[in-house]
């Protein structure tokens, strides 16, 4: 499949009106916001911001990877991630073929996360994703294949669980990525 690259408005058309994104990226993350359920402005075309939910950080996110230039092979964002957690962590996880196995692949991004500057890779990988699953004609978050669906709602969640400490503000998620990726 050829590495396309989607237009902002086309990513954010993606999250938008979702029913399973406040689920799948948010609630996993309840215990710090307890508000996970989200809501969408139609006027505002985002979620609707609420006081301890983490509704204006994802809109940031998604704001973030609407300018993010998709990797040509996210993976290779997520397997670094991976590498951290065999060579610092020492955890018996191993790659079989495009797989790692000795963990359950969420906790091993998670952990890896912890070394990611800014969650650059995670934002990477995460951009890649979005990009992967638009060009192959899955055009909302809820029309992704389930196990797709799955991982990038993992990644997603990482993201903002690492960040969940920081003050939200316009490019809180872009920022530190490199100009040519924004």
């Amino acid at each position: 499949m050829s590495h396309r690259i989607f237009p902002p408005e086309v990513v954010r058309a993606f999250f938008a009106w979702s029913d399973t994104l406040d689920h799948r990226v948010l609630r996993p993350i309840s215990h710090i916001h307890a508000i996970w359920e989200v809501r969408w402005d139609d006027l505002a075309e985002q979620y609707q911001h609420e006081h301890d939910s983490f509704a204006e950080k994802l809109n940031l996110l998604i704001e973030a990877l609407a300018h993010t230039r998709p990797p040509p092979r996210y993976h290779d964002n997520e397997d670094s991630l991976a590498q951290y957690v065999v060579s610092h962590l020492n955890w018996g996880i191993r790659k079989e073929g495009n797989r790692w196995v000795g963990a359950d692949y969420a906790a091993i991004l998670e952990q890896g996360g912890y070394s990611d500057i800014d969650q650059k890779e995670l934002i990477l990988a995460a951009a890649g994703r979005i990009h992967a699953a638009l060009a192959r004609n899955q055009m909302h978050i809820d029309q992704m294949e389930e196990t797709h669906a799955e991982m990038l709602g993992a990644v997603l969640t990482l993201i903002l669980y690492h960040r969940a400490d920081d003050p939200p503000h316009p490019g809180m998620f872009d920022e530190d990525l490199e100009e040519d990726q924004c």
